[in-house]
């Protein structure tokens, strides 16, 4: 967005020049048409608080009648697109949990926000039939790269001499999550419900899928997003294994210390319950040259996790470490006492042998997939965590495909990135162990 020039006095408001400001969405539409459904759905409301347009999170676009009677059509379509596209992109959810996370509170801490926003969506606005004007806010103009979130830029500048140009920005709640005087509010009239909301939301990615030339780079990564959002892997993960825990380990000896429900038809008589054995769980970790130092340290705290799940007792959580040959790490109860030993190719089938070795009523393999899977179903419970692979790579053998993880296991899908399980990735060669 542009800085407003010189506004009408809020004595002397400016009649909303509502023409011209519909002109200038047809425009934004003509320009963008992947975003016509957001653009119409907004609900314009004439305000003389607002600097020059605002939007809040329920899709009304305030807008300042001075503002609009100074701007010319070009840039003001440019407007419309830039108010919309922080609504698409949640940025008033966004805004305020990264707000609360790094503290920043007050009108100078939303500014910052505000501001980091405008850094991540304006890269993907101008040009192409919109008008870019002087002043816009751009991450180069701090010396930033384009193309970041605005999480990103949250952690790359701070508000000082660099950013007193930037002081009249607003874009309202919409933008930053914090209520400003003139929004209506939940209960007022023209806003769009969750379900409306959303419903735009699909649409829109819906038709930039359908016609993914026709929009750019950004666009589209938001748009395979909102079709495909990302899974809080680490809460599947950890709820898979709660899952197999809870369910492993049969009740095969008695216990005095809580009674038989049966007690109670016989007076007088105690009687014994079955207690149920605490599981013992095998972590099999893929140490291969295809996982990386990130993902093994991903691995070391779920280990941690699934030893604090079985209440702590190093003697029920094992782990082997496994590329082409296995290795027992032996009883654990801290990552840190782990040792993860390999980087050569994978081989998890070494790896399960050697797991049920010792028995456990529970198999947990972490790994990125590259590897063959035993043929036959162990006979205990199995998770599999998968790490993210980066889609296509060179391979000396262009044909291989991985094999999918056997039906009998649970998979649980690590990261927010990568193809599904059975993608065509690179796969070291295997029989490489270094020592």
């Amino acid at each position: 967005m542009s800085a407003p020039g010189t506004r009408a006095s809020a004595a002397e408001p400016a009649p909303l020049d509502a023409e011209k400001l519909f002109a200038a969405r047809l425009q934004a539409v003509r320009a963008r048409p992947y975003l016509a459904s957001a653009l119409f759905a907004l609900h314009p409301v004439a305000s003389r608080f607002v600097p020059t347009m605002a939007v809040d999170p329920y899709w009304r676009c305030y807008v300042s009648p001075a503002f609009v009677a100074q701007t010319p059509v070009e840039e003001l379509a440019g407007v419309w697109v830039h108010e919309v596209s922080h609504l698409l992109r949640e940025h008033h959810g966004r805004g305020d949990r990264a707000a609360h996370a790094l503290g920043l509170t007050g009108s100078g801490g939303r500014l910052r926000v505000n501001i980091a926003a405008d850094f991540e969506i304006n890269d993907d606005i101008y040009g192409d039939g919109l008008a870019k004007p002087s002043g816009v806010v751009e991450p180069e103009m701090l010396d930033l790269a384009p193309g970041l979130l605005m999480e990103d830029y949250l952690h790359q500048f701070r508000l000082g001499q660099h950013t007193e140009r930037l002081v009249w920005l607003d874009c309202g709640s919409g933008a930053d999550g914090l209520t400003r005087r003139w929004d209506l509010g939940p209960n007022g009239s023209r806003g769009l419900s969750e379900q409306e909301r959303d419903t735009v939301r699909f649409r829109v990615a819906e038709g930039i899928r359908a016609r993914p030339g026709d929009a750019p780079e950004g666009w589209r990564r938001w748009a395979d997003k909102a079709f495909h959002p990302p899974q809080p892997w680490l809460q599947l993960l950890g709820a898979a294994v709660r899952s197999v825990i809870s369910a492993a380990g049969a009740a095969d000896d008695y216990t005095y210390g809580r009674p038989g429900r049966r007690s109670t038809a016989l007076p007088g008589t105690v009687l014994p319950s079955l207690r149920r054995r605490p599981p013992h769980v095998a972590v099999v970790i893929d140490t291969s040259g295809s996982v990386s130092d990130s993902e093994l340290g991903s691995a070391l705290l779920e280990v941690a996790a699934i030893s604090r799940a079985v209440g702590g007792r190093r003697d029920l959580v094992s782990v082997v470490s496994c590329d082409a040959a296995a290795r027992v790490a032996g009883p654990v109860c801290e990552a840190e006492n782990i040792p993860l030993i390999g980087g050569g190719g994978t081989d998890l089938r070494e790896g399960f042998t050697t797991a049920l070795k010792r028995h456990p009523d529970v198999i947990v393999a972490l790994t990125d997939g590259q590897t063959p899977w035993p043929s036959r179903k162990p006979p205990c419970r199995t998770v599999v965590g998968l790490f993210p692979r980066a889609g296509h790579v060179d391979e000396d053998d262009p044909d291989y495909v991985p094999d999918l993880p056997p039906a009998w296991a649970r998979v649980v899908n690590i990261g927010q990135h990568g193809p599904p399980p059975g993608a065509r990735t690179r796969r070291p060669p295997r029989g490489r162990v270094s020592p």
